[in-house]
C-alpha cells in the first residue's frame, strides 16, 4: 500500500505535467500580444508626427468636393469641438498603426496556434489567412479611390442651394472609419465562401440555389454596414454580389482539386 506522501508526490506530478503546458501557452499568449503591441507602438510614432499631413491626405477625396473648391484650391473643414483638431490626428495615427501592423498581429496570432495544426491544416490555413490580409486592404483602397469621391459628390450635388456644407473633421473621420471597416468586411466574402465549402458547412449547389435571397441581403448588408445614404448602399452591395461570384468560382475549383486529390 502507497504511503500517503508518495501519493501526493504523485498527484502533485501529475497536476505539475497538465499545468507546464498551460503556462507554456500563456507565456506563449502573452509574448505575442507584446509582440504585437510594440510593432503597433513603433508604427505610431511617425504616423504621429507626420499626423497633419495624413490627414490632409484622407480628407482630400471630401475635400475636393467641399464648396469653393477647384483644381487649384480645396475647400476647407470645420472643428466644432475645442480638443478635436488634437484628437482627430491622434485617432487618425492609432488607426494608421493598427491597419498596417495587422499583418504582423496576424502572424503573431498564427505562430500561436500553428503548433496545435495539422500539416494538411497549416497548408489551407496560411494561403486563407494572407489572402484575407490582401482583401481587406484591397476593400480599404476601393473605398478610398472609388467609392470616396462618388459619394462626396453626390453629396455636393444634392445640397441645397439655401445649405453650407460644412464638415466637422471629427465625424468625418467617423465615416470613413466605417465605410473602410465596411469594404474590408465585404472583400473577405470570397474567403468566407471557400472556408465554408471546405469546412462542409454548405455547397456550392445550395449557395447557387441561394442566389436571389443572396442578392437582396447583400443589399441589406450595405444597409447595415454603411451610413443612411443611397450611393454607399449601392456602392458596397455591387461589389459585394461580385465577391460572391468570385468566391463561388473559387469555391467550385478547390472543391474539385479536393475530389481529385
Amino acid at each position: 500500500m502507497a504511503e500517503p506522501s508518495q501519493r501526493e508526490s504523485e498527484h502533485d506530478a501529475a497536476v505539475d505535467s497538465n499545468t507546464q503546458p498551460l503556462l507554456t501557452h500563456l507565456i506563449a499568449l502573452r509574448n505575442a500580444i507584446i509582440r504585437s503591441l510594440v510593432a503597433m507602438a513603433i508604427l505610431f510614432v511617425p504616423y504621429v508626427v507626420f499626423a497633419k499631413q495624413l490627414f490632409a491626405l484622407i480628407a482630400m477625396p471630401l475635400v475636393r468636393s467641399l464648396p469653393g473648391s477647384s483644381p487649384e484650391t480645396v475647400g476647407t473643414m470645420i472643428s466644432t469641438e475645442v480638443a478635436a483638431p488634437f484628437i482627430v490626428p491622434l485617432k487618425l495615427a492609432f488607426f494608421l498603426a493598427l491597419i498596417t501592423a495587422m499583418p504582423y498581429i496576424l502572424h503573431q496570432v498564427w505562430t500561436f496556434i500553428s503548433p496545435g495544426l495539422y500539416l494538411r491544416e497549416k497548408r489551407f490555413a496560411l494561403p486563407l489567412l494572407f489572402s484575407s490580409i490582401l482583401l481587406f486592404f484591397g476593400g480599404m483602397v476601393f473605398a478610398y479611390f472609388l467609392v470616396f469621391p462618388l459619394i462626396f459628390q453626390f453629396f455636393a450635388a444634392s445640397t441645397p442651394d439655401n445649405v453650407v456644407w460644412m464638415t466637422d473633421i471629427n465625424s468625418y473621420l467617423s465615416f470613413i472609419f466605417k465605410l473602410f471597416f465596411a469594404f474590408g468586411i465585404v472583400f473577405e466574402i470570397p474567403v468566407a465562401i471557400v472556408l465554408l465549402t471546405a469546412t462542409r458547412l454548405t455547397t456550392i449547389k445550395t449557395l447557387k440555389k441561394g442566389r436571389p435571397y443572396i442578392f437582396v441581403s447583400c443589399f441589406i448588408l450595405g444597409m447595415l454596414l454603411t451610413p443612411p445614404d443611397v450611393v454607399s448602399q449601392v456602392l458596397l452591395a455591387i461589389p459585394a454580389w461580385i465577391l460572391f461570384e468570385l468566391g463561388l468560382i473559387l469555391g467550385r475549383v478547390l472543391v474539385r482539386d479536393s475530389e481529385k486529390s
